[in-house]
């Protein structure tokens, strides 16, 4: 099976800027600290939710890779049949779990735009803002996870 030539995916380039816009604030509120004596109270915060949104991200990434956990040595000594079985349950579970990761972040979402009206410590930015990019990057996830199974499904038709 011969590797596509892939272009600048989406995913790695929203992952790069997250990862980049990381580093960057934290060198700023490095060279603050050593220069001004004063520290960004707000760095914190940003890269806190930054590093949420990048995890969602590689999840996605991880996934399309086969990077997800699984148990290889059991998997070898199924049949044909039953290993197909396999990587269709395992998608679909993987993919319940983002279901439901989604709906309780939709809900807290919900809950914080019409009960608490929460705000961020260091910067009173709404709370469901960050909380809003994990059910919008998940999308991310949910592409990896069916690329994974249809790749899998491939190479075992393929096998035989």
């Amino acid at each position: 099976m011969e590797k596509e030539k892939q272009g600048l995916r989406f995913d790695y380039l929203v992952a790069a800027i997250l990862l980049f816009s990381m580093a960057f604030i934290a060198f700023a509120n490095v060279v603050s600290r050593y220069f001004f004596h004063f520290s960004i109270a707000s760095t914190e915060e940003i890269t806190i939710n930054m590093f949420v949104w990048m995890t969602v991200v590689g999840c996605g990434v991880a996934f399309e890779r086969g990077g997800q956990l699984g148990v290889v040595t059991f998997y070898n000594l199924f049949p044909r049949k039953l290993k197909k079985t396999v990587v269709v349950a395992s998608a679909l579970l993987s993919a319940v779990l983002f279901v439901l990761v989604d709906f309780f972040m939709i809900q807290a979402i919900y809950d914080e735009l019409t009960i608490f009206h929460a705000t961020s410590a260091s910067l009173s930015i709404p709370v469901w803002i960050y909380y809003a990019g994990v059910p919008f990057l998940s999308l991310f996830v949910f592409r990896g996870i069916y690329r994974d199974a249809v790749k899998r499904l491939k190479i075992e038709e393929e096998a035989h």
